[in-house]
């Protein structure tokens, strides 16, 4: 059996880091009550043989706050982006102009602000779990490292405090992040 390496943290905080900027893609994807480019990255179109997403196959942009255009470069695709836009879930329905897709970005309604700020949430979760599953990993790292004579006892009660400690700096980022979408979301 191979012999422990010293556990790094750096790796640890890494992979902590990666679940909060994976957390902020997807609020991206959630709507607010204004248009924003980011609202399209998860709709995605079979084109060419193969899914694609919306921004690979037109250029999107935000000319007013309550709509958005997507330029299609390909004649033949503008059917089938409109119908994955409108059936991405968002509550949205292109108009075709050409090979332009109109996108008007209605008001939300209260019902839809709360099931949105609930999606957040469970967005928020997810990534959580995926900061303890780090933890843990990182905590049977240090154990085998003990184990394995690698690092002192003394050494691994710190190691094992400093992981808490990046625990609960990423879980706070998370909350931070989910209050903040959930203020966008609510607010009329």
């Amino acid at each position: 059996m191979a012999e422990p390496d010293k556990p790094q943290l750096i790796g640890y905080r890494e992979r902590m880091d990666k679940a909060v900027v994976a957390l902020k893609e997807e609020f991206g994807s959630l709507r607010t009550g204004r248009a924003s480019a980011g609202l399209l990255d998860q709709v995605h179109v079979e084109a060419y043989g193969s899914r694609m997403p919306v921004n690979q196959l037109g250029s999107v942009s935000v000319p007013e706050p309550r709509s958005i255009t997507v330029s299609i470069y390909d004649k033949g695709l503008v059917v089938s982006v409109e119908k994955a836009i409108r059936n991405a879930g968002l509550g949205l329905n292109p108009v075709v102009e050409g090979q332009i897709l109109r996108i008007p970005v209605p008001p939300l309604t209260e019902e839809r602000r709360r099931d949105l700020a609930k999606l957040a949430g469970k967005y928020a979760e997810q990534q959580k779990v995926a900061v303890r599953n780090v933890r843990r990993d990182a905590m049977d790292d240090l154990r085998k490292a003990e184990q394995g004579s690698v690092i002192s006892e003394d050494e691994h009660r710190r190691l094992e405090g400093e992981v808490q400690k990046l625990t609960d700096q990423a879980v706070g980022r998370i909350d931070e992040a989910l209050i903040t979408k959930e203020q966008e979301i609510m607010q009329v």
